[in-house]
């Protein structure tokens, strides 16, 4: 018997207050191909506050041309500069948000399975990502480490978003009467 397989449209997030990465893949569970990449810059001269709605307003943007059915998002990684720490976990709040308004449920991952998701090491450089990148998707266009890195947060969800945590997860929130 064969079964249909339904394509996941799936928008990864690479959140940062200059520049966050976004990058969309579609997966049916099996293969994976580009649909776009891009980045939403804010002017550091601005305000915070106009620096997030910039962000927010870029992302929505996106999200709204390209319809995702999914999302992930980096997890905000700790640094020796806490004032620097706090307006990522700000831009990361924005990258988390402006899907979320938009009825996606948002996966979230933490950098080093987002590199052994797709190097298959943990601790792997930018250039492995961005080679593991253009092997996985051989159409894809990015002018930038943060575009790859957004490619790959997207390619990390469609590996992760069937898995027995995952699953239980939705049927969680569908039980909840939220959104699956």
């Amino acid at each position: 018997m064969h079964m249909a397989t339904r394509m996941i449209r799936i928008i990864g997030i690479d959140p940062g207050l200059r520049r966050s990465g976004w990058g969309v893949v579609d997966s049916d569970g099996v293969r994976l191909s580009y649909v776009a990449s891009g980045i939403v810059t804010s002017d550091s001269d601005d305000d915070l506050s106009v620096r997030l709605r910039t962000l927010y307003n870029g992302l929505v943007a996106v999200i709204s041309r390209l319809d995702p059915h999914e999302a992930a998002v980096e997890e905000t990684f700790v640094n020796d500069n806490p004032r620097a720490t706090l307006k990522l976990g700000q831009a990361r709040g924005i990258a988390v948000l402006a899907p979320a308004m938009r009825g996606l449920a948002v996966g979230e991952y933490a950098p080093n399975v987002i590199k052994k998701s797709v190097v298959g090491a943990g601790h792997a450089d930018k250039s492995q990502i961005q080679a593991m990148i253009g092997f996985l998707l051989p159409k894809a266009k990015f002018d930038s480490a943060d575009e790859a890195d957004a490619l790959a947060i997207a390619i990390c969800h469609a590996n992760h978003r069937t898995s027995p945590q995952a699953r239980a997860a939705r049927q969680l929130r569908e039980a909840a009467g939220g959104l699956p």
